[in-house]
């Protein structure tokens, strides 16, 4: 970490004026350990965002909700897949809506106890 804070002081030095563009890549299946590890880059340096990989497998991503809530820092891309190429831009409402999506089965289920 102590790399990170010297990087930061010579970007500032060298370039007040310069945009910054600082994420972190987070590993979703981690759980609560995504959020301590975000916790600690964001004591050295001004995270703008989020990248949380391994979206694509049983991680359900609810550390994005956590993430956001506890240190108000935007989860920016997804990873669903092995290349840079699966990375995705991240929807909020889109992440909720599937959290939420039980499938067509279920509904169809709901519904005929509804008859």
């Amino acid at each position: 970490m102590e790399e990170l804070r010297k990087i930061n002081r010579i970007l500032e030095k060298e370039y007040p004026d310069a945009y910054r563009e600082t994420l972190v890549v987070l590993d979703a299946t981690t759980g609560q350990n995504a959020l301590a590890q975000a916790k600690q880059f964001a004591e050295v340096t001004d995270l703008t965002g989020i990248i949380l990989t391994k979206m694509d497998g049983t991680a359900k991503g609810g550390i994005a909700v956590a993430i956001q809530s506890e240190l108000q820092i935007p989860v920016k891309y997804i990873g669903v897949g092995e290349t840079i190429d699966d990375l995705q831009k991240f929807d909020p409402e889109e992440f909720v809506n599937a959290l939420f999506d039980r499938g067509e089965g279920a509904q169809e289920h709901e519904e005929g106890e509804n008859d």
